[in-house]
């Protein structure tokens, strides 16, 4: 099992910055490709951004691009998303989720953190 729980969440207005947290325990952390999902209310979960293990790969979702950037520290069990020039329509519940494989497909991570509220005001 691999234990994920992210923090850093919170209430910003538009234009301003969060860096978000998911710290790992209970495997070996530097096996896993990383990703970053949110889910705003009435919507469905979608992808964020995703790193691979070594983090020299990293992929974003059209809507975040050039604003949101993912990194991982392996010494510290740890992944970031840096998101800055945030908008209202980034208000989200936002997961981080782990897997063998680096994807932007949801349902191929096995591992899921509880979630940290994101919240954009205008």
């Amino acid at each position: 099992q691999l234990q994920l729980v992210e923090s850093g969440g919170g209430l910003v207005q538009a234009g301003g910055s969060l860096r978000l947290s998911c710290a790992a325990s209970g495997r070996t952390f530097s096996s896993y490709a990383m990703g970053w999902f949110r889910q705003a209310p009435g919507k469905e979960r979608e992808f964020v951004a995703a790193i691979s293990w070594s983090g020299s790969n990293t992929y974003y979702a059209d809507s975040v691009k050039g604003r949101f950037t993912i990194s991982r520290d392996n010494a510290k069990n740890t992944v970031y998303l840096q998101m800055n020039s945030l908008k209202p329509e980034d208000t989200a519940v936002y997961y981080c989720a782990a897997d063998r494989k680096y994807s932007d497909y949801e349902a191929m991570y096995a591992y899921w953190g509880q979630g940290t509220q994101v919240t954009v005001s205008s």
